[in-house]
């Protein structure tokens, strides 16, 4: 008889605990919504399961069983949450190109009298993070990682010329009998192609040399066979003997020796120019940099950080060659006395040409293929000259160039970068003859390869790679 009485209590606190149950989910039915209550229902059954077989007591059934079965029921009771499909959120109507139709209100759910719309869930808490296109990635990463500040763009600017004046004072002072043209500051940072802010700034040293004294001869013609070089020829010898110019204590086998010419001006800059001087009038620190190769001048001021590049250069038109400009490079091997043309001024001005015709943005996908492999580690090979050509062959031809489909063309340029690294080989735009990437190993060409197919399959990580970031918001 007791026995009875127990289990028809059990049974009367089931009926009262289910009838609880219901009201619960009907109500939760009517506010959440079909899908949500579903959950809460389950997730409703599975608490009640727990408690019933926490309190009631065990039969001897339950005893045999032992504690293993109630484990198992209890991690099915769980399972049903885990595997129970939840609603997909509603995405917000800012991340979406066309507008979302209204759901159609539910037939399971009774409208009351003042009822005129569709059942919505109620907001709580923070909206969710909108998911980004790439192209609005592509831009937020312009904005807050490439380019300079404009005002650190003036400083620097300035600082380059005032740098300028000191060391073309220097120079003529020191050599006298070295005829310098006036010192030229330039490059991105003054053609608005400045990509990232460790780029160094351009300051050429023209020489001026005498007219019918000197000649050039390409590059693939000497012993060096570079396309990219020129060999500067003394002439005239028979009627202006060596020592009649004064560059002629630069002649490596009767040609105008580049690496020469750079050794000397890196003693100068790195032993008798007193750079502690010149920056305290300046306010600034001015130091040469020791590690390079290139005639580096590192300066600092109020936490701006600037590299001048000091680049003596031979002016085409003085040895008879036309527009062309050379430069004095550390260049190895049989190449090593040989000058390096220059294209920089030339792409420059292509660049803005095309833009101005079709108001286009070739200079800033320029600019941001400069910012995205400068900061990433396997990119650093990829120098502005290569990137540049990229951007010339695909400006060359017709179509969309506007802001709109800046991201297009972005993923274009990787397509272009990848298939010339399949050839090992990117044609200058100016000189078919030279190939930029004859100077990449074939290990790094594979290394770059790699990081651009991944990019292009997810070209998010490879804007945030170098920053130690691979997400900007959700994916």
């Amino acid at each position: 008889m007791a026995e009875f009485s127990q289990k028809r209590g059990k049974r009367h606190d089931d009926a009262v605990l289910g009838s609880a149950v219901d009201f619960l989910l009907v109500n939760a039915r009517l506010v959440l919504g079909v899908g949500a209550a579903a959950v809460l229902g389950i997730a409703t059954l599975a608490v009640k399961r727990l408690i019933d077989k926490a309190t009631s007591p065990r039969d001897e059934e339950d005893e045999a069983k032992g504690d293993t079965t109630c484990l198992e029921d209890g991690w099915k009771d769980l399972s049903l949450l885990r595997d129970t499909p939840h609603p997909q959120p509603r995405p917000p109507p800012a991340a979406l190109s066309q507008p979302v139709p209204s759901p159609a209100p539910s037939l399971d759910v009774p409208e009351g009298p003042g009822d005129t719309g569709p059942w919505t869930l109620p907001q709580h808490g923070s909206p969710a993070p909108l998911c980004l296109t790439f192209q609005e990635k592509l831009l937020a990463f312009e904005r807050d990682h490439v380019g300079i500040p404009a005002v650190n763009e003036m400083v620097a600017q300035q600082l380059t010329r005032d740098i300028s004046v000191k060391l073309q004072a220097f120079l003529r002072n020191k050599f006298p009998e070295l005829p310098f043209r006036t010192l030229e500051p330039g490059g991105p940072l003054f053609d608005g192609l400045q990509g990232h802010a460790a780029e160094p700034v351009r300051l050429l040293v023209p020489l001026r040399l005498e007219l019918g004294l000197w000649g050039l001869v390409p590059g693939a013609d000497t012993v060096a066979r570079d396309a990219r070089c020129w060999a500067v020829r003394r002439t005239q010898l028979e009627f202006c003997p060596r020592g009649s110019s004064p560059w002629d204590r630069f002649l490596v086998g009767g040609y105008l020796g580049a690496q020469l010419l750079l050794e000397l001006l890196r003693k100068a800059l790195a032993v008798s120019v007193n750079w502690p001087a010149i920056g305290s009038l300046l306010g600034c620190v001015v130091r040469p940099s020791v590690t390079s190769e290139e005639l580096l001048l590192e300066v600092q001021q109020d936490g701006l950080e600037l590299t001048i590049a000091v680049l003596p250069a031979i002016a085409g038109a003085d040895a008879g060659a036309g527009d062309l400009l050379l430069l004095a490079w550390p260049l190895e091997g049989l190449a090593s006395n040989l000058w390096l043309q220059d294209f920089y001024q030339a792409e420059a001005a292509r660049l803005q040409t095309l833009d101005d015709q079709d108001s286009g943005t070739r200079q800033r996908l320029l600019r941001l293929l400069c910012g995205i492999c400068c900061h990433h580690p396997a990119l650093g090979r990829l120098g502005r000259g290569h990137l540049t050509q990229v951007v010339l062959h695909l400006g060359e031809e017709e179509g969309d160039w506007s802001e709109a489909a800046l991201g297009s063309r972005f993923l274009q340029a990787l397509e272009e970068l990848i298939s010339a690294l399949e050839q090992a080989r990117l044609l200058c735009h100016f000189n078919p003859r030279v190939n930029l990437l004859g100077d990449l190993r074939e290990e790094e060409i594979d290394s770059i390869g790699y990081v651009l197919y991944s990019g292009l399959q997810a070209p998010e990580q490879l804007l945030w790679g170098g920053y130690g970031q691979h997400q900007l918001c959700c994916q």
